[in-house]
């Protein structure tokens, strides 16, 4: 009786690991680096570690684009120099 009934035990235990799962948890995204868009693949074309432009789902390269630079200040005025009387 007692073989039986850790028989059945064992089956009962063999048939519900079927149902476990070893998958890892489900984290949270890390975070969008700069110009980074959400859903899409960041590009660093020319590997100066700044994002160029992003890539869509459908494989299709997007460039980033942004408003001009603003023009340099202008360069400070020659110090007085001389007496001052």
């Amino acid at each position: 009786m007692k073989i039986q009934t850790m028989a059945l035990v064992a089956g009962s235990l063999l048939a519900l690991s079927a149902c476990s799962k070893n998958d890892a948890p489900v984290t949270s995204a890390p975070p969008l680096g700069s110009g980074a868009i959400a859903g899409t693949v960041a590009a660093d074309r020319n590997g100066d570690g700044y994002v160029d432009g992003y890539y869509t789902s459908d494989g299709i390269y997007h460039p980033v684009q942004g408003p001009p630079c603003p023009p340099p200040p202008p360069p400070p005025a020659p110090p007085r120099s001389g007496e001052r009387g």
